[in-house]
């Protein structure tokens, strides 16, 4: 007798076609959570490998930031140093200037006149005096104005007193005067002495 299979096969065919499509659901699910973690994973290492890079440098930042701040000390250091240095060595090239300026003052005085009162305030000098005439203050000025150490004499104050010399004589007429002169460049002048 021939053999009929009367069981729905349709049914049974797609019965197993929902399981295999099911299995490969699942296996795809699986694949995918598995590439989605790998990749998760990769850019997560990604990111904390970034991160200790920026904190390595963030470190040597700061450490380059407290060398910059401790150069930028040194060079300020190195400034007030250079400047000390610079104050020290005009001053120890005019202490031979002061005895020159002395010198000169006292080459350049005229018989007759004395001074009172000298300030210097920069290289200008205020003369205070005493002369015995104008004449002679003339004298002081075109001395002064011929020296190499000093130049351009300016009178700024002359009056005349009379003074009591003794009992027996007159009164003396004296010139009290007031004259601004300038110091010339020690450099200056030293070339003109040389000359």
């Amino acid at each position: 007798m021939p053999h009929i299979n009367l069981l729905p096969w349709r049914e049974e065919l797609r019965q197993q076609r929902n399981k295999e499509f099911g299995l490969t659901a699942a296996v795809g699910v699986v694949i995918m959570a598995a590439v989605v973690a790998v990749v998760h994973l990769h850019f997560k290492s990604r990111i904390m490998h970034q991160n200790d890079r920026n904190g390595f440098l963030e470190a040597n930042i700061a450490i380059l930031d407290k060398r910059i701040k401790e150069i930028q000390r040194l060079d300020d250091e190195k400034e007030r140093l250079l400047a000390r240095m610079q104050i020290i060595q005009r001053l120890q090239s005019s202490r031979p200037e002061v005895v020159h300026l002395f010198d000169e003052l006292v080459q350049t005085l005229p018989e007759g006149v004395y001074f009172t009162r000298i300030q210097q305030k920069g290289r200008v000098l205020n003369i205070h005096g005493v002369a015995q005439s104008n004449a002679r203050v003339s004298s002081l000025m075109r001395q002064l104005d011929s020296s190499d150490w000093l130049e351009n004499p300016t009178l700024l104050q002359i009056t005349a007193e009379v003074r009591e010399a003794s009992k027996q004589q007159q009164g003396v007429r004296m010139s009290n005067f007031q004259l601004n002169v300038s110091q010339e460049d020690p450099a200056k002048a030293a070339s003109a002495e040389e000359k």
